[in-house]
């Protein structure tokens, strides 16, 4: 499993922030659209069916804090319902032809994200709902890699470079 942006990647799926956690909270990219499990159970979004998808209120990284705290992050995810500890949170908000929406996320980084990073991420989340990129190329990206740990900044901004440019 990696954080490539604001994704999470394993070999079989791609997250916006952490992945599934004990919180019981996760939305996971398809390249049929969106699905979120939360506090009001399993929702669904087809890319055709949205009008946008942007991630707010991402905590962003300080000079400081610079070093990926990711794995602090998902460790509170995923024992957050032993500690009451939580991830930061963020606001997955989708617009579709009727309504706007927004689902919880957990950020997969405690200690924030780059401003390039974020950016990137953002493009390419708004390229999955116009259609021109599909989700599907993150994945094969985790099967052929499989990850351990994940890369460093440069190497993620480059990642998802590439994947806007597929």
């Amino acid at each position: 499993m990696a954080m490539v942006g604001l994704f999470w990647v394993t070999p079989d799926a791609v997250y916006v922030g952490s992945p599934p956690s004990a919180l019981g909270s996760f939305v996971r990219l398809t390249s049929d659209g969106l699905e979120a499990e939360g506090p009001d159970g399993r929702r669904t979004w087809s890319w055709e069916g949205l009008r946008s998808a942007a991630v707010e209120d991402v905590p962003a990284a300080s000079a400081s804090g610079r070093a990926s705290k990711f794995v602090g992050s998902v460790v509170s995810a995923a024992i957050g319902a032993f500690t009451g500890e939580r991830p930061p949170e963020m606001t997955l908000r989708l617009q579709t032809e009727d309504a706007h929406e927004e689902v919880t996320v957990y950020a997969a980084a405690s200690g924030g994200y780059g401003p390039e990073e974020t950016a990137l991420s953002q493009q390419l989340l708004a390229r999955f709902v116009a259609g021109t990129a599909d989700p599907r190329t993150i994945e094969a990206w985790g099967r052929e890699h499989g990850l351990e740990t994940t890369p460093k900044e440069r190497v993620r901004e480059s990642l998802l470079r590439a994947w806007l440019e597929a």
